[in-house]
């Protein structure tokens, strides 16, 4: 008995204390609701002030210059906004490579011009034999030193000045922008943030693509992503159109004509993306195009220190590592192909006589075609490549260092000599040019394609879509060029 009115008593106070926690827990949730009620009005309250504030003028009151606005009318206008975009991105390609003359040149230097005979006479001095000399440092260390010295300074200035235009605001007025135009091509508006970083790499671009929430959407990014003129495909655009097309105008006019004819080429690629878009949104990717809400943040002072920092880890290191490891095998078959012999003429040398029917009907070349083969992993040693493979079909002596050693020359007038001693022409100049801007993505590309799409299939169609894109075009060029010339 004694123990049942023990337990009762227990109950009791336990029931009670229960009772006293949850009218405490009310009383605090309502305090909280209460405070948390009071400090959302009040955010709204002052959000709603500062806002009326900048917008509202009050009678007797003069106008307010604000900033923000004031940027906006320019920037978002339809008849200032395409204007301001163009020269803001021309300036930052400009700067890009002309900033990276320099650092590319001295990484040249250090590389290739003293990096590559010191380890000849080293490898000299210990006695490797020739072609493990030969495999090593004129295929795979070139290779490597090319893609270095090529790519790793123009990522370094591009990315961080495209991520300090995102910090400071200006991206998602271009988003807004071209909004309209990606939107009737079926592709989202803020696929022109990712072609944007594409012109920087096209693997950085296609990473990019992770903005765009429609998966069908994402996938007509990535695959139209090649369209973009990346920072390895600028070499051999500027150097076609410095030696063929500048040379045509009077000597005041040539740069500036060559970098017109640079940015024709540029223009066409974004043209192209719009297309193939708007081609693939018709056909394999249907689909209703998604509601875009954008909404255009303050422009803020950008974080300069920070987005320098995290450009160059995040952005560059990442995407010139993957670059190095697939160039890393393409200098070794570079090489291999210029050394292996098959009777008394090469691989390469076999292959070239193979492919130059069909190159010269695409108004290109066995060696170029050969060249971008075998230069599949980077857009960065195409050029080296197209001037030791011409120079070993041609069977020139004294220029270059031998059969499978890549090069480049300081002199346009000596490149154009080269390039003219194995057949060019302006035609060929000019289909070069095109076919550099549609064909295959780099193998880091490529790749990087699969690890974001995870389809094979995809990526085989984000591949092999501008390589047939580019035979047609050069075909088409090609046959035109010499009717009218024969005509």
């Amino acid at each position: 008995m004694r123990k049942a009115r023990a337990a009762n008593y227990g109950a009791g106070i336990a029931g009670g204390a229960r009772e006293n926690i949850l009218q405490t827990a009310d009383a605090l949730r309502w305090e909280i609701g209460q405070d948390f009620h009071k400090t959302l009005m009040e955010s709204i309250y002052t959000d709603a002030a500062r806002i009326a504030e900048r917008a509202v003028t009050r009678s007797g009151e003069k106008p307010r210059r604000d900033f923000d606005l004031l940027f906006d009318r320019i920037a978002s206008s339809r008849i200032w906004g395409f204007p301001l975009m163009l020269l803001l991105f021309s300036l930052v390609f400009w700067i890009t490579i002309a900033g990276a003359n320099v650092p590319s040149r001295m990484l040249a230097v250090l590389l290739v011009e003293n990096g590559h005979p010191f380890l000849k006479g080293l490898s000299a001095t210990i006695g490797l034999p020739w072609w493990i000399d030969g495999l090593l440092l004129d295929g795979i260390y070139l290779a490597v030193a090319w893609v270095i010295s090529v790519m790793l300074p123009p990522m370094m200035i591009f990315f961080p000045m495209f991520t300090l235009l995102e910090d400071f605001g200006y991206l998602p007025r271009v988003a807004f922008n071209l909004d309209n135009l990606f939107r009737k091509s079926g592709a989202h508006g803020k696929q022109s943030l990712s072609m944007m970083m594409g012109f920087g790499c096209n693997a950085a671009g296609i990473i990019s693509t992770r903005i765009i929430d429609s998966p069908r959407e994402r996938l007509i990014a990535i695959i139209t992503n090649n369209f973009a003129l990346c920072n390895g495909r600028w070499p051999t655009q500027i150097i076609l159109a410095t030696i063929f097309i500048g040379a045509l105008a009077p000597a005041h006019l040539a740069g500036f004509i060559s970098a017109m004819a640079v940015v024709s080429i540029a223009l066409l690629g974004v043209a192209l993306s719009l297309v193939v878009s708007w081609f693939l949104s018709k056909t394999w990717l249907r689909g209703e195009v998604s509601v875009f809400s954008l909404e255009l943040p303050p422009y803020r002072p950008p974080r300069i220190l920070q987005t320098i920092y995290t450009s160059i880890i995040d952005r560059t290191i990442f995407v010139l590592w993957r670059a190095i490891v697939f160039a890393l095998p393409a200098g070794a078959v570079i090489w291999l192909s210029a050394n292996i012999m098959i009777g008394d003429v090469s691989v390469a040398g076999h292959l070239i006589d193979w492919m130059n029917p069909f190159g010269l009907l695409l108004g290109l070349n066995g060696v170029i075609l050969l060249a971008y083969i075998v230069a599949i992993p980077a857009n960065e040693i195409v050029v080296p490549t197209i001037l030791m493979l011409t120079v070993l079909a041609g069977r020139m002596s004294g220029v270059g260092e031998g059969a499978g050693v890549m090069f480049e020359l300081d002199s346009a007038g000596d490149t154009l000599r080269i390039f003219q001693a194995g057949g060019w022409t302006l035609l060929t100049a000019v289909n070069l040019m095109l076919f550099s801007l549609l064909h295959n993505p780099c193998s880091t590309t490529i790749y990087t394609i699969y690890k974001e799409t995870g389809s094979a299939k995809w990526t085989t169609v984000a591949a092999l879509l501008p390589v047939a894109m580019g035979l047609g075009v050069t075909f088409v060029v090609a046959q035109v060029w010499r009717l009218v010339a024969g005509s």
